[in-house]
């Protein structure tokens, strides 16, 4: 007869709370999602980002060097984000804490611009509800928008944790985990530039 004693049962305990986390399958399984959500919005952009029911189009409203600028920012953010990644490897709170803290003023500074870029719009009477090229570019570019700015809370939420915490088991998986959502982020950005922006310009 096996008789689990309390050493034994904190033998168990201890194995089962470091048992692999279901979280990244979860994670996967949330970005599969996302994928299908901005499919449908390139898709409906698409159809419609020829629709200008006499309005301004892409080359009337866009401007090729701000949109490079509001790019670099968000690509730059992603290559400090990996650089936190390898400070955190290294088990270098302070370096990871610092970039983390970079990518984020480089994310707000992409959010910054594209408010910016929104208010514009709307100012000289180019909204959503203008045309279906507008509204389908709405659609495309805010939800991204949406997306980045839900990455940054997150981002500053878990910067406030690995001060509390330090870069424990937990912590890491988190930033694992938001580094996959801020590179996807970055993917899906490069689609928008190449697509909405750049193809119209050109």
């Amino acid at each position: 007869m096996n008789v689990i004693t309390p050493t034994t049962a904190q033998e168990l305990a201890h194995a089962e709370h470091h048992h692999e986390s279901p979280t990244p399958i979860g994670f996967w399984i949330y970005l599969m999602s996302d994928c299908i959500i901005f499919g449908c919005l390139f898709a409906t952009y698409a159809v419609l980002g020829n629709n200008f029911a006499g309005g301004p189009g892409p080359k009337d409203l866009f401007e090729p060097g701000f949109v490079a600028w509001e790019t670099a920012l968000l690509l730059i953010s992603s290559v400090t984000f990996g650089l936190g990644m390898l400070r955190a490897s290294a088990a270098d709170l302070t370096g990871t804490i610092r970039w983390l803290i970079v990518t984020g003023l480089f994310g707000a500074g992409f959010i910054a611009m594209e408010v910016y870029e929104f208010r514009h719009l709307l100012h000289i009477g180019a909204g959503p509800d203008r045309s279906g090229f507008l509204s389908a570019f709405y659609a495309l570019v805010g939800t991204h928008g949406l997306h980045v700015t839900f990455g940054l809370i997150w981002l500053i939420v878990l910067t406030i944790q690995l001060k509390i915490h330090g870069l424990r088991e937990e912590n890491m998986r988190r930033l694992s985990t938001l580094s996959m959502f801020w590179h996807f982020l970055d993917l899906v950005w490069i689609g928008v530039f190449s697509f909405v922006y750049l193809v119209r310009l050109v």
